[in-house]
């Protein structure tokens, strides 16, 4: 018998709080840190439509210096500029985001541009992860950062448990990521009751985010035993906790699961196992194309499953028995389920042009997981094959 060696990486996340007001999570949390100026980077319509962040301004009291509410989708670089401005000025000592990914993803790169003095837009491309030409990632190494965040998520989208970030190039509008270890929040709080301003469209999707975290970590040969059971414990989650919270949005004890499902979801991620085609492929459709974080997930999961059939086509038996009907295709299931929660299917339903679908192709191979799909990615024509299928 032959054992597997392996590798489990750890973030430097310390806490993660749930089932508690955010608020009074945030309170107790820059009580313990003992951090004096807090600066939030809060969803637009949390600000705008709800009391939420008031009451944590509230009860944060003297500790808070400021709140920025500008983060577009996909971080355009010019946010995280406009964040880091706001964050300078107000000599922060703890960032606080509240929202969903583009706003946690902010969030985390702001403490980098602070120790590092970065200023404009142009400034942020020695810090952002590039990919060689054998597929491997190009980490740049810096400082780390002198002050930490907490992140208080408002979507399933997962990225507050990742040292990994994002964040656009307004000039190539691809999407590249940042990665230190010490950009994941010191504490993520999970408060299942905040999430019921969400849109149903961004929670659902960002839910089917999570089902693909799950999906392309039980493809993957790459994973192992420890990040397959974690995986399978979170597709369960979100197969029951999704649908529930569709039929009744105020089923908090539903958007709890999901909101465990997505953090078990995360956690092969971080450990090192690499995403697939879905992932690399969706990272350019938010970038070049404008496609919801959450959408790029269910118009590209089914298919990259299909694609990769053939080759791990026993990888995938597991993601079949979840859903509970072991004869038929995974392809087929997680389609139906998507389709279900009533999510969008196809790239042309999301906007992509067929213009668009070589560009698209081609800012894949440069993606981190470009080339880490199970079925070998090895030029622009393999992506395409995928991309035919999602038309």
């Amino acid at each position: 018998m032959t054992l597997t060696a392996g590798m489990v990486g750890m973030t430097s996340t310390e806490r993660v709080r749930f089932g508690e007001p955010a608020a009074d999570a945030l309170r107790a949390e820059a009580e313990m840190l003992g951090a004096e100026r807090v600066v939030l980077i809060a969803s637009k319509s949390l600000v705008e439509n709800t009391d939420e962040i008031t009451k944590i301004e509230t009860a944060l009291g003297a500790r808070h210096a400021a709140t920025f509410s500008g983060v577009e989708p996909h971080v355009p670089r010019d946010n995280v500029m406009e964040a880091t401005d706001v964050a300078r000025k107000a000599n922060a000592d703890l960032i606080v985001s509240v929202g969903g990914g583009s706003v946690t993803d902010c969030a985390k790169i702001v403490p980098v541009m602070l120790k590092h003095n970065v200023r404009t837009t142009k400034d942020m491309d020695a810090y952002h992860i590039t990919v060689d030409d054998a597929g491997a990632m190009v980490i740049p190494q810096f400082e780390s950062q002198d002050i930490r965040t907490i992140c208080v998520p408002t979507t399933l989208s997962g990225g507050e448990f990742n040292p990994l970030s994002g964040a656009t190039d307004p000039e190539t509008k691809h999407k590249q990521g940042y990665q230190e270890r010490m950009m994941a929040p010191v504490t993520v709080i999970l408060d299942p009751a905040l999430t019921v301003h969400t849109p149903e469209w961004l929670w659902l999707s960002t839910g089917v985010r999570g089902v693909d975290h799950t999906i392309e970590t039980l493809q993957s040969f790459q994973s192992n035993d420890f990040c397959d059971g974690l995986a399978q414990s979170a597709l369960r989650l979100l197969v029951e906790g999704l649908p529930r919270s569709k039929a009744d949005p105020a089923d908090l004890e539903a958007r709890m699961k999901c909101q465990i499902g997505v953090w078990q979801s995360m956690l092969p991620i971080i450990a090192g196992v690499p995403m697939g085609a879905s992932h690399s492929i969706g990272h350019v459709l938010g970038g070049l194309c404008d496609v919801p974080h959450g959408y790029t997930s269910c118009v590209m999961s089914p298919f990259v499953l299909q694609w990769n059939e053939t080759i791990n086509g026993d990888r995938q038996a597991p993601i079949r028995a979840i859903f509970g009907e072991g004869g038929t295709a995974a392809s087929k299931q997680v389609d139906q389920f998507i389709a279900d929660l009533g999510m969008p299917r196809s790239l042309t339903a999301v906007g992509v042009k067929a213009e668009q679908l070589q560009k698209i192709a081609e800012y894949t191979m440069d993606d981190i997981w470009g080339k880490t799909n199970p079925r070998q990615i090895s030029e622009p024509s393999d992506v395409m094959q995928i991309l035919e299928l999602a038309r």
